[in-house]
């Protein structure tokens, strides 16, 4: 069934995480993504283990399945014509690289907007196209220690942690590139003109701690910053130990305090939410009480009640999860020539079931020659720039 983003082009010249991400969302939303690749390189993430029995990283085919793609050998003379098409072709133009990088390769905002003057050209970079850290280099851990939100994760007293999950890469990045994208799209149909969306995953580290501000303002008496009541600090939302693993508690509501309390026995503490005093006692009640029965009795327990109780799964877990199931966010996929592999599906959702997991990932210039032909370009043409190695097909 087509998707909402059927018709919107978009050429994909990121790599790792955050750009595919980004580009992975708009093309499982249906729109015509092709990923542009190195000749020579490729994606770094194709060769992220654990890989399928063909050769395709499982994190490779997750970010990346649903687009075609092309490989360019970006130092080649032939480069350019392609390049020059492509930006002709695109609605929309997504890179990673450090700023000037695009320049050097030969498609720069200022040029691709030469050829298209409409087109929405996005750069998802670490720091931003200005300011005194755009050429320095970074990952996820680097944005995310200086926004200060590893600072805000940490228990307080405790050293700060890696996060297993990016979420600068995914969250700072892709996700906010693809609302920048689709903001910009939505402008341009209005106006008649292209821009340049300048993606900083510093900047949207920073736009997320909207709830950990307190120490940056005049609060009076020293009330406790909102970040610190959701990280461990308050009881109502916290991490207890089961009998054989873990639950998870989130009342933030007063309502579901009290149908906890009620159900634990201990109605008394439901009108003492907020009371800082109660809060080690409380703590401690609910450690004892949640360690006497497992996870799957507490949450046949709980089930039906008006209360904020989850487990807390593993990946193995959340796979076999009823909710999952029923929403189609997991599924086992066999690819031919890929292998069978856990596919995510996609988070967006018209009130459909969701069954299809749609093209793999790209082989590195899968479809190279399929695209050049699309571009305009013909056979003699597609066959000298092979021979010259300025593209690259997969045989």
């Amino acid at each position: 069934m087509p998707g909402p983003l059927e018709g919107l082009k978009v050429a994909d010249f990121t790599r790792m995480l955050p750009g595919p991400f980004c580009t992975h969302l708009l093309a499982d939303m249906g729109a015509d993504v092709i990923k542009v690749e190195d000749a020579g390189n490729g994606d770094p993430m194709r060769l992220l283990p654990p890989l399928l029995t063909s050769g395709m990283s499982v994190s490779f085919l997750n970010l990346n399945k649903n687009k075609r793609g092309i490989a360019v050998d970006f130092k080649s003379e032939g480069r350019h014509e392609v390049l020059t098409r492509l930006a002709r072709w695109a609605d929309v133009i997504v890179e990673t690289y450090r700023p000037g990088v695009m320049g050097m390769i030969g498609l720069s905002y200022e040029t691709a907007r030469r050829i298209n003057d409409k087109v929405i050209y996005c750069s998802i970079t670490g720091y931003g196209q200005d300011g005194p850290y755009r050429d320095s280099a970074g990952h996820d851990l680097n944005f995310m220690a200086c926004s200060g939100l590893l600072r805000v994760m940490a228990p307080p007293g405790s050293p700060p942690t890696v996060c297993p999950v990016q979420i600068s890469d995914l969250a700072a990045g892709g996700m906010m590139g693809v609302s920048s994208i689709l903001a910009a799209c939505y402008e341009m149909n209005r106006t008649g003109r292209g821009s340049h969306v300048d993606v900083s995953m510093l900047d949207g580290t920073i736009s997320m701690l909207a709830l950990n501000l307190g120490e940056l303002c005049d609060t009076p008496g020293g009330s406790p910053d909102a970040g610190w009541l959701l990280s461990g600090g308050a009881p109502w939302y916290n991490i207890y130990s089961t009998a054989d693993g873990y639950i998870a508690v989130g009342a933030i509501e007063n309502k579901f305090w009290v149908r906890l309390c009620e159900l634990l026995g201990k109605p008394e503490y439901g009108g003492k939410q907020y009371s800082r005093e109660s809060f080690e006692e409380m703590t401690g009640w609910l450690r004892s009480a949640f360690r006497e029965k497992t996870t799957s009795t507490w949450v046949d327990y709980f089930r039906g009640e008006d209360v904020c109780v989850s487990p807390v799964n593993s990946v193995g877990d959340m796979a076999e999860d009823p909710q999952i199931a029923a929403r189609g966010m997991i599924s086992d996929s066999n690819y031919e020539n890929i292998g069978k592999a856990a596919v995510i599906g996609t988070p967006f959702n018209k009130g459909e079931k969701r069954t299809e997991t749609g093209i793999p990932a790209p082989f590195l210039g899968q479809h190279t020659e399929e695209v050049l032909e699309m571009l305009g370009f013909g056979m003699d043409k597609i066959a000298e720039l092979e021979s010259s190695g300025a593209v690259l097909q997969r045989r």
